[in-house]
């Protein structure tokens, strides 16, 4: 149907032009039908646009309309399809720097500074000269042989399958392009993710995609075949996923192709199953064992595990273990609840999981207050698109950010809200080859790696201004959040922190005491001598 217009023209042209031999009036018909055919013909040849690509002729009038009236530009920009206000045109944000367009403003903030959660960095009356916007740490503990330097802005976990092949290997050139990471997502190494060798964090499940026995438990040979890939610099378990925490998966037989089995290490056409839980461990102890095997396997790059807070002593459980075990992990990514995804029960995307800022502060805390946060990195991914995003992020405690939501932006993402239908109109999130083939790699590549160029450029003039030399520099204090039309506050009296070795002496703050007294590090529930009598 979206080239039933351009069919139509094209049949229009050769009919009109054989009836003018009879009739001169068949001359209006053909050339109307001809331009249009002629502009149907421009529209899927072209590298640009995908939507005008998949939807030839229909597509230039949604171009039409933005150029006639500026406002519904703004619409299809800074809202969602339903109306509703999206982030105040974060959209229009990613989708200027991907092009290296101007990104500036006239009129001033949009948005109201004086109405409740409006938040702003203080900037510093003697700022910074910056020196470059490459910010990079390094990941990787003294239990690790291959530490890696990794960018503080990276593309987070997006599986082949969710996405189509062409926008795996877009998200892929983009980083190595820009020499930023690229997260595989649960779905497996594929040979997309391999096509242009970006560097690679490759995460495993509870399905343990690419790495999985016959019996859909994990296995240890077929790990290492994947984990010594030079291409890969990081290993990440991933305990639970921000946009349906606690919630498994199931990938209909009919959608698992031949390619997404080779991918996941599954059977073609049979239901592949990702589990809730993990079956490699069932408890804390035997997760830090369980990330000991993965680091000895790989050949001692990083491993480390990605979570949306739950139960808070779940977490403290894990610390407890490191500090029991000696076996740390060196990185955990905290994933707010708000994190997207094709597709995701309604309750576990509105009422399940502890959002971005919460879950990064409590496991900040945590760490902190077992005296482990020097031994470990902190990624966070929720919602994170502009350079302010990240520097708010980084003041709660993060060392690194990750984003899907603004690199599918970049790759032409207009949130048709069709990704669990397989009718993506920009060809980002199908298995549809015609429809993905509207994405022309070189094209969103370059797109993508400019978006995060560009992104870090405008960080680095956020750090300059605010008086530090690096991201990582910036402070609680440098934040501030308005509360009420007459009351504003620091991110550190909003979000109050631990001090060192804390937990481990006796926590000032009450409840904190008694989630860490509640924590066991040989199981998941609740410490015995800490539940209430009978």
């Amino acid at each position: 149907m979206r080239y039933a217009a351009f069919i139509i023209c094209i049949v229009g042209t050769i009919v009109s032009a054989a009836l003018i031999y009879w009739s001169d009036w068949f001359l209006t018909p053909f050339a109307v039908f001809g331009v249009l055919a002629l502009i149907g013909v421009r529209d899927m040849t072209q590298k640009t646009h995908a939507l005008r690509r998949n939807y030839p002729i229909l597509a230039n009038f949604r171009y039409m309309l933005e150029t006639v009236r500026p406002e519904i530009r703004q619409y299809f920009l800074e809202s969602d399809l339903d109306g509703r206000p999206f982030n105040r045109s974060k959209r229009a944000i990613v989708y200027q720097r991907a092009k290296s367009a101007l990104d500036k403003r006239p009129f001033g903030t949009q948005q109201d500074v004086y109405e409740g959660n409006y938040e702003w960095i203080n900037h510093s009356l003697a700022p910074t000269k910056s020196v470059g916007h490459d910010f990079r740490m390094m990941v990787g503990g003294a239990q690790c042989h291959q530490p890696y330097s990794m960018s503080i802005f990276n593309i987070s976990a997006m599986s082949f399958g969710s996405l189509s092949a062409n926008a795996i290997r877009a998200l892929n050139k983009g980083a190595m392009l820009g020499g930023f990471a690229h997260d595989t997502g649960e779905g497996g190494f594929s040979r997309y993710h391999r096509e242009f060798g970006g560097d690679i964090i490759w995460e495993i499940g509870s399905g343990y995609f690419g790495c999985r026995a016959e019996d859909g438990t994990f296995s240890p040979e077929r790990f290492v075949t994947t984990a010594l890939d030079p291409q890969i610099k990081m290993i990440e378990i991933k305990l639970s996923q921000g946009a349906k925490p606690g919630h498994g998966g199931v990938l209909p037989g009919p959608k698992v192709s031949a390619e997404i089995a080779a991918a996941r290490g599954v059977m073609q056409g049979i239901d592949c199953n990702s589990p809730a839980a993990h079956s490699a461990f069932s408890t804390p102890i035997e997760m830090m064992y369980f990330i000991a095997q993965l680091r000895e396997l790989s050949g001692g790059k990083p491993v480390g595990f990605k979570l949306c807070i739950g139960h808070p002593w779940e977490f403290m459980a894990i610390c407890k273990a490191m500090l029991e075990t000696r076996i740390y992990a060196d990185f955990i990514v905290i994933d707010g609840k708000e994190g997207g995804t094709g597709a995701a029960p309604l309750e576990f995307v509105d009422h399940v999981g502890t959002p971005l800022r919460e879950g990064l502060t409590f496991a900040h805390n945590c760490l902190v207050g077992a005296g482990l946060r020097e031994r470990i990195k902190i990624g966070a991914a929720g919602r994170i698109i502009t350079a302010f995003d990240i520097a708010r992020t980084l003041a709660l405690g993060a060392d690194w950010c990750n984003a899907a939501r603004g690199f599918m932006f970049a790759l032409g993402c207009v949130q048709s809200l069709s990704c669990h239908t397989d009718h993506c109109p920009t060809g980002v999130a199908t298995q549809d080859q015609l429809r993905q083939k509207a994405l022309i790699v070189p094209d969103k590549a370059e797109r993508v790696f400019r978006f995060h160029q560009n992104t870090l450029m405008a960080l680095a003039e956020l750090v300059a201004a605010a008086g530090v030399e690096h991201p990582n520099d910036i402070m609680p204090e440098h934040i501030l959040k308005r509360l009420s039309s007459s009351k504003v506050a620091t991110f550190a009296e909003v979000y109050p922190r631990l001090t060192h070795g804390e937990l481990l002496t006796g926590a000032r703050d009450p409840v904190y005491a008694r989630q860490w007294s509640m924590a066991d590090a040989g199981s998941f529930g609740i410490h015995k001598e800490s539940r209430p009598a009978a």
